[in-house]
């Protein structure tokens, strides 16, 4: 191996500009990388110089020029002056030492120090001032110096360092310390001592044999021969190079070069998750130059720009980016340096699908000013959130059912169009507020798929008559409102009875015909109301009241409405006391047994007096009374007093059956049937002497608990009847399930008997039923001998009404009964049995 190429790696491994030159020939050797970036021309063009061409000042050009003549000169050291290749000149620190060079023959070793980084810093020159041993320890990796007997012979201040060395060791006298000291750190310390030991034999074997042979083949041997990664104990990590050490042309020892890694793999290992971030993340990033070109994007941001990030390089951002307004003010101002270091805000972003809404975070990175600092931008797509923005403002304004504006969104159109002028002044328009009567009880009896295509069918139907402009919405349950804008009195009427009509044609769900009815109360703006509130609230009044007069028709708001609230409150008021004060009293009206004649039972009736309004009829307060829940009181009332007056007339001797009405709030009560058991072992009446008249709203709910509650009552022995029968809409399935005794034909279908074919067809298919179901039939409000003989023609059971006798007070009930002297001039059918 060659002698330049033996002192190769030494030449590269010091930090200043060296150069070997021959003793003879005063021909540059070898020289570094070094010296070549010094003298500014590549290391080939210098191997091969004669060293004259390099001597540039006086004291240089007789040092050479005395050394060709006397090879024996002393050692040159001291400041110079050199020309670079392209004719500048640099001061350098030049030193020139004698080599003995591995092939015996003399050398000479001329190294240089820019003077440039000395005048910089003064510190540093002085430390590159000196041999080579001073250059070694300003570098920055731990160097350890050993013979090939694993003897320290010396280190510099980073190894020190490294290793946490006192100061002052004396290198041969402390190498055993150095080497516990080592051996401690690594987690296999002696173990890993012998190998090293045992690979720097095997190296040394290997290295040593050509170098014998063949001094140039040497020339390979320029690199490190072993690097090793160590995790030491205390969890550092550190690099070991293992670099021969020449001498004589014979390795001489072993140049260990240490270097703690850890905070580069900390730096490493953070870089890395930057980037699976950076490529994870699901916002999309841009990251800009301080001209604001992209220089790079995430796959996020590709997917969002619809681009590449090949294509995305070296396009501005402020090109991408703008405002609602289609300026792009905000990126501009920002890459501009004139905002804030950091900037938020919604912008949209150009995409090849068009502008799409994006949340934008800018950060200035890089530096402080526009010049040196970059942008980041992390966008996130907003189209997701606008577009669910957009359904959840749909859907807050629409009814999920029908599809038509909810409440929300018809009082939004209300408050457009009673509002922007006086009222004096406004353009007038007309609220429509439909509710479509007992739809509970279809609901309930139907099915709650089938009540659901019910409400869709009348949104349809009220749409289909609506003229252009007007709106439609449903308020909840079976309400629905109509706007009318510009409409008067007149038009409204129009076209809440032509609504009506519509409503009116049969609707058939699975098979099952159904005729409906709706109830409307109309309220104009501004005649009626001052805003959208109180025009809702003044329709909604009206509605109430046609519902109160049974429904199937229309009433416009008017203000006496108002006072009729105030009477329904004071009305409560009064019953509440008028019943504390025992205002309230029971009436009786027979039933009549239709073949025979004779009273099989009565109904127990309520009437009210009170003290200041005089008597009140029971179609006035009974309304009020369900509506405020004092029904409940009242009803357990009525069935206490009627019980007991049914048990003064059996210890009389006349067991005679009395009928009580029960609402649907008093049933639904949870100890109602305790209640009636305790009234009768209370009165000690027998229970077939009471019967209960339960209306068929009683179904209404859980049909199961609802025949639970039925059956626990016919296990007292007490007597039921469906009382209004043909008026709801009972399912015939639950009808026959039912533990019911008869049925009670509603006064409505034997008004008109017998010249009215359809009640006389109702009344004949409700006779027949129950017939068909084994129960008594009886019907209420029957006024004329006529009805009372079509009732009879048609096998009807019982009948009660004026025809015979009204409610009745108990004396005057007694006296028609034969318990006291008979009324003269009665018919021969009326002569009844006691």
């Amino acid at each position: 191996m060659s002698t330049p190429l033996v002192l190769q790696p030494l030449l590269d491994a010091l930090l200043e500009a060296a150069c070997l030159i021959d003793g003879s020939s005063l021909r540059v050797l070898a020289a570094n990388r070094s010296a070549a970036e010094l003298w500014g021309c590549p290391v080939g063009e210098l191997v091969g110089l004669p060293v004259e061409d390099l001597a540039t000042t006086p004291e240089d050009q007789l040092f050479w020029m005395q050394l060709a003549s006397w090879p024996r000169s002393a050692p040159l050291h001291s400041d110079s002056l050199i020309v670079r290749a392209d004719g500048s000149s640099r001061d350098v620190e030049r030193r020139i030492s004698t080599l003995a060079l591995p092939d015996g023959r003399e050398g000479w070793l001329l190294t240089l120090v820019d003077q440039t980084e000395r005048r910089r810093a003064e510190h540093e020159v002085e430390r590159l001032m000196g041999e080579l041993g001073a250059t070694l320890s300003s570098s920055r990796d731990a160097i350890l110096v050993t013979d090939l007997a694993g003897q320290v012979r010396s280190w510099n201040p980073a190894f020190a360092r490294l290793w946490q060395l006192p100061r002052g060791l004396d290198a041969r006298r402390e190498s055993g310390r150095i080497a516990r000291t080592l051996a401690a750190a690594l987690p296999d310390g002696p173990a890993y001592a012998r190998r090293l030991v045992q690979q720097q034999a095997l190296l040394l074997q290997a290295r040593q044999a050509p170098c014998l042979d063949d001094p140039q083949s040497d020339r390979d041997a320029t690199g490190p021969l072993a690097t090793d990664r160590i995790e030491l104990s205390d969890g550092r990590t550190l690099e070991r190079r293992l670099l021969p050490q020449y001498g004589q042309g014979q390795v001489v020892g072993w140049v260990q070069v240490w270097r703690d890694l850890t905070a580069q793999l900390l730096d490493q290992t953070r870089l890395e998750l930057a980037g699976q971030v950076f490529d994870s993340i699901l916002d999309a990033v841009l990251i800009t130059d301080p001209q604001g070109a992209i220089l790079s994007a995430n796959p996020a941001a590709e997917r969002l720009c619809g681009r590449s990030d090949a294509a995305l390089r070296g396009t501005p951002l402020a090109e991408l980016l703008g405002e609602a307004d289609g300026s792009a003010l905000a990126a501009h101002r920002f890459m501009l340096g004139t905002a804030a270091p950091r900037w938020f805000g919604e912008l949209l972003l150009a995409t090849p699908q068009g502008a799409a809404p994006v949340q934008a975070t800018l950060v200035r990175s890089g530096g402080d000013g526009p010049n040196s600092a970059g942008c980041i931008a992390v966008l996130r797509d907003q189209r997701e959130r606008k577009a669910a923005e957009r359904q959840i403002a749909e859907a807050a304004h629409t009814d999920p059912l029908t599809g038509l504006p909810n409440r929300i969104g018809l009082m939004e159109q209300l408050a457009l169009a009673t509002s922007g002028a006086p009222a004096t002044a406004a353009t007038p328009c007309a609220l429509l507020l439909i509710g479509l009567d007992r739809f509970k009880h279809v609901n309930d009896s139907v099915g709650h798929r089938q009540g659901d295509e019910v409400l869709c069918e009348t949104g349809r139907r009220l749409s289909q008559g609506l003229r252009l402009g007007d709106q439609v919405a449903r308020l909840g349950g079976d309400l629905f409102g109509v706007l009318l804008p510009g409409s008067d009195a007149g038009t409204a009427e129009a076209v809440a009875r032509r609504l009506l009509q519509s409503l009116r044609q049969d609707l058939v769900v699975d098979d099952l015909s159904l005729a409906l009815s709706a109830s409307v109360g109309i309220a104009l703006y501004p005649h009626d109301a001052r805003d959208a509130a109180e025009l809702l609230a003044h329709a909604d009044r009206a509605m109430h009241r046609v519902k109160e007069g049974h429904g199937g028709d229309l009433r416009f708001y008017q203000p006496q409405m108002n006072v009729d609230r105030l009477d329904h409150i004071r009305l409560d008021h009064a019953m509440r006391r008028g019943l504390a004060q025992g205002d309230f009293h029971l009436a009786y009206q027979p039933q009549v047994d239709l073949p025979s004649g004779a009273v099989v039972g009565v109904e127990a009736l309520c009437r009210w007096t009170d003290p200041d309004l005089g008597a009140i009829s029971p179609t006035r307060f009974i309304p009020v009374a369900e509506d405020t829940g004092f029904i409940t009181e009242l009803g357990n009332w009525v069935l206490d007093e009627a019980v007991a007056q049914a048990a003064r007339w059996r210890a009389a001797g006349h067991p005679l059956p009395v009928s009580v009405n029960v609402s649907s709030l008093q049933f639904q009560q949870p100890a109602f049937v305790h209640r009636v058991a305790r009234v009768l072992q209370d009165s000690r009446l027998p229970p077939e002497l009471l019967e209960l008249e339960l209306t068929e709203s009683i179904l209404v709910g859980d049909i199961d608990a609802v025949l639970l509650q039925l059956r626990a009552l016919a296990a007292l022995g007490v007597r039921l009847a469906i009382d209004d029968f043909g008026t709801g809409y009972s399912s015939l399935g639950y009808l026959k399930r039912l533990p019911i005794h008869r049925l009670k034909i509603d006064r409505s279908f034997i008004q008109r008997l017998p010249e009215d074919a359809s009640d006389a067809a109702i009344t004949r298919t409700i006779v027949e039923l129950g017939r068909a179901l084994h129960l008594r039939v009886i019907a209420e409000g029957v006024e004329t001998e006529a009805q009372r003989e079509h009732l009879a023609s048609l096998g009807c059971d019982e009948f009660q009404g004026w025809l015979y006798a009204p409610a009745l007070p108990v004396a005057a009930l007694q006296e028609r009964l034969g318990w006291a002297p008979a009324a003269p001039g009665a018919p021969a059918w009326a002569t009844l049995a006691a």
